[in-house]
């Protein structure tokens, strides 16, 4: 076994990568940008070493720094999470050539499994189902466009360098071929500088199955499936183990077919064989088809540990020492049922548009797994992905660890950015989840109910109050303190669009709080909340942006501030602002030109997402205040429309 590695990731990923080699007795050496020096994994770390900038390709994605950090530090191999370098063979090329140990699959099998139409054509050689399509070399646009005719519409158009829904295109029919065509490589040159892609049948009634695989380059087994079919713009929001519906025959062929895929490849170490099934007519084994190959562990990993006992990263450095596999096809077996969902800093009713913020509260309940890269006091950073933790709960049966994802959810505490909690919460109460009828469609036929904003009642906003006012940990209250009229005080807080007017007036047996016509009488008992009369499971806090109250739901409330404007109201008015820092992508007008509401104006990038600025009405260009390439701050002014007339 190794005694020191070197861990070339961040976040999550590298803090449960350090956990298992603390109780492996393996060293571990960090890695950081200068956006994350103080972050938890390198304070978790036995040594760390600075990389450079917070930019990925300045810090993350220099592979020669890399190395050089864990030559320099004496570690003897380099473990590389997810994301980043995990899928570079180039990579593991000069890790291997440095004398180091890639703690990984080869470059071989990487570039194997690296580009989709490849890989299919690998993966149908090797009797694994794949769906019906043209994979070929053949770029040609008649061509292609041939090849939808005979597979039959619908189809799906797919960037072969693709990944996360970029240059994916559904084409509903043949006149409509052209110019999804011309749209999917565009944004395929954009997101992977490769313009090629592949032509397949669209699966109507579509579930995301995956297959953990694990191999020693020779041999390989499978730890079974997990279901991922939760997706919202092709990302996974809550995956589990195993698969609802799941039936013996079928798990034992999508098994076999993993297992074949990574024998093909002599792949070592840890992957996940994707396929799509067609579950229109229930689980069926001559439904699922071969998708993609991830070659490295996957997010979802700790539903697959849960269920089956095995620390997927102790194996992964076992097997990279030399070792042989931890254990044998038949040693594996399933116990109980296991969820993961991801806890972004995300708006969803805005669209889940990507947050910043420094959190000023954090907690997680107990009886739930949260693998986490942050801690209180941590800044969510516009440089990299804004994943705030896994939450990930076990149980005997699907209905136990469902009824214990959603109680793991209302029992997590998060303040100081807007978070996606209320909308996972909402998830795992959606009936059709409940009931396992789930494909990767669910979320978008139900996203306005599923992403509604969560309104407070009078009882939530009353404790918002009194835990503005300092109240929340008093009691007996005001005792011995006197005057000839009740001590009232005014308390006003911002829900939203709205103010909140409360007026506060603690006396000797609780607090007062009168909302206009509705009044609650609130007490502390010394570990809840008691609402007239009543006891509840509601906490609060104050913070930098204002006071959070935490009862099932995350509620936030601000303080009243005068000069604050919204965006909305600010594009509507010709001031087209960032709503978070970012990169300027890309800028679409010019000083003087007319445009009408809804036109995209720039692209914004920010935590590994691009986003359209559209004009909020029709008008004429007076400004444009950023170019392609500035790095801007939230609210920054980035384009001026002329006044309107009257």
């Amino acid at each position: 076994m190794f005694d020191k590695i070197l861990i070339a990731n961040r976040g999550e990923i590298a803090c449960r990568v350090i956990e298992t080699c603390r109780r492996m007795g393996v060293r571990t050496v960090a890695v950081f940008s200068d956006a994350d020096r103080g972050a938890r994994h390198v304070a978790m770390a036995d040594e760390a070493v600075h990389l450079g900038g917070p930019k990925p390709a300045d810090s993350y994605l220099k592979g020669d720094a890399i190395i050089a950090a864990a030559r320099a530090t004496g570690a003897q191999a380099i473990h590389p999470g997810y994301g980043f370098l995990s899928e570079n063979p180039d990579f593991v090329e000069a890790v291997e050539a440095a004398g180091l140990v890639f703690v990984g699959p080869s470059a071989k099998a990487i570039r194997a499994m690296g580009l989709k139409d490849a890989a299919k054509a690998l993966m149908a050689e090797a009797g694994v189902p794949v769906v019906p399509g043209y994979h070929g070399d053949n770029q040609d646009p008649e061509h292609l466009s041939g090849a939808a005719d005979a597979i039959g519409y619908p189809v799906l158009i797919k960037a072969v360098a693709g990944g996360g829904g970029k240059g994916m295109r559904l084409v509903t029919k043949a006149q409509d071929f052209a110019a999804a065509l011309d749209s999917a490589r565009g944004e395929a040159a954009t997101a992977f500088g490769n313009t090629d892609v592949l032509v397949e049948k669209f699966v109507g009634t579509p579930r995301h199955i995956e297959v953990q695989v694990f191999g020693d380059g020779t041999r390989a087994v499978h730890l079974f499936e997990r279901d991922c079919s939760l997706q919202r713009r092709h990302q996974k929001v809550i995956e589990e183990a195993p698969a609802p519906g799941m039936t013996p025959a079928m798990r034992a062929a999508m098994g076999a077919a993993a297992v074949r895929a990574a024998e093909a490849i002599g792949y070592a170490g840890a992957g996940t064989v994707e396929f799509i099934v067609d579950a229109s007519d229930g689980l069926r084994d001559d439904r699922f088809y071969f998708m993609e190959m991830n070659t490295r562990l996957q997010v979802e990993h700790p539903v697959t540990e849960a269920i089956t006992g095995a620390d997927l990263v102790e194996w992964q450095l076992r097997v990279a020492a030399g070792e042989e596999l931890p254990a044998t096809q038949d040693d594996l077996s399933i116990s109980g049922h296991a969820f993961e969902a991801r806890l972004y800093a995300e708006d969803a009713p805005k669209g889940f548009l990507p947050a910043t913020g420094t959190l000023t509260h954090l907690a997680f309940p107990e009886g739930a797994r949260a693998d986490t890269g942050v801690r209180e006091g941590d800044e969510i950073s516009p440089w990299y992905d804004p994943m705030i933790a896994k939450l990930i709960v076990h149980g005997p049966t699907r209905e136990v660890a469902l009824r214990q994802l959603e109680r793991a959810l209302a029992g997590t505490e998060v303040a100081g950015t807007v978070t996606n909690l209320a909308f996972l919460r909402a998830l795992a109460l959606h009936d059709g989840f409940r009931a396992g009828d789930v494909d990767t469609g669910l979320i978008d036929r139900d996203l306005a109910a599923l992403s509604a904003e969560t309104r407070p009642c009078t009882r939530t906003q009353a404790i918002a109050a009194a835990t503005a006012m300092g109240l929340d940990r008093a009691g007996p209250y005001l005792q011995g303190f006197t005057l000839w009229a009740p001590l009232r005080q005014s308390c006003r807080l911002t829900m939203g669009e709205e103010v909140v007017e409360a007026v506060v007036e603690p006396g000797r047996d609780g607090v007062r709080v009168s909302l206009n016509e509705t009044v609650h009488m609130l007490e502390w008992d010394g570990a809840r909340w008691c609402v007239d009369g009543a006891p509840v499971p509601a906490t609060g806090v104050c913070h930098g942006a204002g006071v959070s109250v935490f009862w099932g739901n995350n509620y936030h409330f601000g303080r009243v501030d005068p000069l604050d404007v919204g965006g909305d109201a600010g594009a509507a008015a010709g001031r087209i602002e960032a709503p978070m820092p970012g990169l300027v992508k890309s800028v679409h007008v010019t000083a003087g030109q007319a445009v009408t509401a809804g036109d995209r104006l720039a692209v914004l990038e920010a935590m590994k997402m691009e986003h359209s600025l559209t004009a909020g009405r029709d008008g004429v260009v007076a400004e444009v205040l950023a170019a392609a390439g500035d790095q801007v701050e939230a609210g920054a002014p980035l384009i001026v429309l002329e006044e309107e007339e009257g």
